[in-house]
């Protein structure tokens, strides 16, 4: 009953809408953070940058994984895509 009344008021697609946003908006954090130190890192120790830069793209590609796998999953329960 709930669910049907939610589909017809489009409270579905902005619940899905919401928890999409916030799963970016955390990823955004997360990657501005990683540059932030890395930057930090590279500055107080130019010769191991290349290990720095190596350790915060895969941190950073990690993150964008989980972020996308949220958009997927939140799309998934509001019923936008997979039928």
């Amino acid at each position: 009953m709930l669910s049907m009344i939610l589909a017809e008021t489009g409270m579905v697609g902005l619940g899905a809408g919401l928890g999409a946003g916030l799963a970016v908006i955390g990823a955004g954090i997360g990657i501005g953070s990683i540059g932030g130190k890395a930057g930090e890192g590279i500055a107080r120790q130019p010769e191991a940058a290349d290990n720095i830069r190596g350790n915060a793209l895969i941190l950073s590609a990690l993150i964008e994984g989980v972020a996308l796998f949220a958009v997927v999953v939140t799309l998934l329960l509001s019923g936008k895509i997979g039928g």
